[in-house]
């Protein structure tokens, strides 16, 4: 916990400015997405590694908003594009006053990428 300075209290939900804010997270999102796969085929070979380079620059990105105190998990999905439809779906068990997420696609002709960002706060 966080003690506030010269109080005896503590700080047990994140004031305005460093709750998570998934506007901000989604662009972040979307432009590392477009930056990072515009024009990239889909190769069965190099999806693990892509993969987990993509969480990564997500999750440094999301790092560096100044969302203290948040355990953020990073979730990248990379498949073929074939025309198929794919839907994902989560479960968790949060507080729904400092918890939340944001999610976007990337599409071109050869694969979709899914991305989402939980962020957590850490009492």
């Amino acid at each position: 916990m966080v003690e506030v300075e010269g109080s005896d209290s503590y700080l047990i939900r994140p004031n305005h400015q460093h709750k998570f804010k998934p506007t901000i997270v989604k662009e972040y999102i979307h432009e590392i997405l477009r930056e990072r796969l515009s024009g990239v085929l889909y190769d069965p070979e190099s999806v693990p590694e892509l993969t987990r380079s993509l969480a990564e620059a997500v999750k440094d990105k999301v790092k560096n908003a100044g969302f203290d105190k948040y355990k953020l998990i990073v979730q990248v999905i990379i498949g073929e594009q074939r025309g198929q439809g794919v839907k994902m779906s989560s479960k968790c068990l949060w507080d729904a006053d400092t918890d939340n997420y944001a999610a976007d696609v990337f599409m071109n002709e050869s694969l979709f990428c899914l991305v989402a960002v939980f962020g957590s706060y850490y009492y």
